[in-house]
């Protein structure tokens, strides 16, 4: 277990791409076989293959860090993470609407947080066959080889993901800007943006810690950022989980992007 005075977040990475890895089995196994599922509240989807997923990510990281907080967005949220400087963050299935679909870009997101940044991320698509894997000060990877952010400093044949709606009503008269297909989950849409599949990711308000801990991280390692669109940096593990409307840009096309809003 990592020292207090001798903390190394690799050893958290390791940790949370075998946890990732085994957890995607678990979800593999009841892709396409229309697994029992139910609204919860926020009118959102969930099933019984998230609460596996979840179930198996708590037993093994949890058991492996005592000392960490935890936060999912399928346990209860009982506030003692507050009292953690170090708390897992993870989202088991996020995307489980598209993953109810048949779809294939659902991923597990799974981050580290130590004093509110998160410091070890994973995004792993398992029908893609996509993990996507950082460490603070480490850099970012995608199976195993190095990613970076897009170069791309104007708008003009920019390729951004984000709310349909949104997208529309604030872009589409822009000449140029290409839009990608609806991605339903927003952690792997902000891993595309990682490794500059995409220019940019934008997200509504109301996104939540478990949706970003990971990505955040990795498009982060990977020189670019995501944040408010203040610009302000992202903090974590709060009494509150949710955010304000967001970009996964780098720095210098967030700078051509930051009048937009996606508050609607």
């Amino acid at each position: 277990m990592p020292g207090a005075n001798t903390y190394n977040p690799q050893e958290d990475l390791e940790l949370l791409v075998s946890a990732a890895l085994e957890g995607g089995k678990i979800a593999l196994s009841y892709f396409g076989k229309s697994p029992k599922n139910w609204t919860k509240e926020g009118d959102s989807p969930v099933s019984v293959a998230d609460i596996e997923v979840d179930q198996f990510l708590a037993a093994t990281l949890r058991k492996a860090r005592p000392d960490y907080g935890w936060l999912s967005e399928e346990t209860e949220d009982d506030l003692t993470r507050l009292d953690h400087d170090t708390v897992f963050i993870v989202d088991p299935i996020d995307g489980t609407r598209v993953f109810l679909n048949g779809r294939d870009e659902w991923c597990l997101s799974l981050a580290v947080v130590r004093n509110g940044r998160p410091v070890a991320g994973v995004i792993y698509c398992p029908v893609r066959e996509e993990l996507f894997t950082a460490a603070s000060g480490e850099g970012s990877y995608l199976n195993q080889q190095p990613i970076f952010v897009s170069k791309r400093e104007e708008i003009t044949e920019a390729y951004i993901a984000g709310p349909v709606s949104f997208l529309e009503k604030q872009c589409v008269k822009r000449e140029g800007i290409r839009f990608s297909p609806y991605l339903g989950s927003l952690a792997y849409r902000f891993a595309l943006v990682s490794c500059g599949k995409l220019d940019a990711g934008l997200a509504r308000a109301r996104a939540s810690d478990w949706d970003l801990a990971a990505a955040d991280l990795i498009i982060t390692e990977a020189g670019g950022q995501l944040v408010e669109l203040s610009g302000q940096t992202l903090y974590y593990n709060k009494t509150r989980t949710n955010h304000p409307g967001l970009v996964a840009s780098s720095a210098k096309l967030f700078k051509r992007l930051q009048g937009i809003s996606v508050e609607d």
